[in-house]
């Protein structure tokens, strides 16, 4: 499955998934979320029990501030449509993968 491009107009229908979803907030600017983000499309790409988004914190500053983000990269888990796990700074698949099964 691939990358989601996550915005306010079909945030809703990210957030009911059914699947934990895993957000990417970054900019296209920022030198660690381009680290990461193969490694998120990588993870998208081989596990389709997980939804996984990116939000550019640049075009959608709501969600940015809904979710606290102060730093970039930032990755959320959602479970249930709640927060499950939240980490800043750019993280190995492993660990991404860890937060997500968690």
């Amino acid at each position: 499955m691939s990358v989601l491009t996550v915005n306010k107009n079909n945030f809703d229908s990210v957030k009911s998934s059914d699947k934990p979803v895993l957000l990417d907030f970054y900019a296209d600017w920022c030198g660690p979320c381009r680290m990461v983000s193969p490694v998120v499309d990588q993870i998208a790409e081989e596990n389709p029990q997980f939804l996984v988004g990116k939000i550019n914190v640049d075009n959608e500053p709501e969600l940015a501030q809904e979710f606290g983000v102060l730093s970039i990269p930032t990755l959320v888990v959602l479970k249930d449509g709640k927060v499950a796990r939240r980490e800043t700074g750019a993280r190995p698949k492993a660990q991404i993968l860890a937060m997500l099964e968690g």
